[in-house]
């Protein structure tokens, strides 16, 4: 079971996110991330396994500002709990970022056309 979340508006979106994600927490996950459109335009990402605090302390360290973004928390079916298998990803320019529920059969094609 994951958790989605996504923020579009005109207030920081890292606290709406965050405390959207702890309302989420009952469903148990394994690692957490959020992407977030700076002010430059540009996405960026901070993902951690683990719990929210260390999500949390990421964010302290390297925080994020935007007005809207998305968060998820991820309970692994395939693949260890890590920051690297942490949500969001993103394709290889940094110009998408996708969060899922699930597990997506066609990797590969995905893979391939996004490479």
């Amino acid at each position: 079971m994951c958790g989605i979340i996504g923020y579009v508006g005109n207030k920081p979106a890292v606290p709406i996110l965050v405390s959207g994600l702890k309302q989420l927490e009952y469903r148990g996950y394994d690692s957490a991330g959020l992407a977030v459109v700076n002010m430059n335009g540009s996405l960026e990402v901070r993902r951690a396994a683990g719990k929210l605090e260390n999500l949390e302390a990421v964010l302290e360290n390297k925080p994020l500002a935007g007005s809207f973004g998305v968060g998820h928390t991820r309970w692994a079916t395939h693949g260890v709990p890590s920051e690297e298998n942490a949500h969001p990803h993103r394709d290889s320019a940094g110009k998408i970022v996708v969060v899922h529920n699930g597990i997506i059969e066609n990797y590969l094609a995905l893979r391939e056309r996004l490479t």
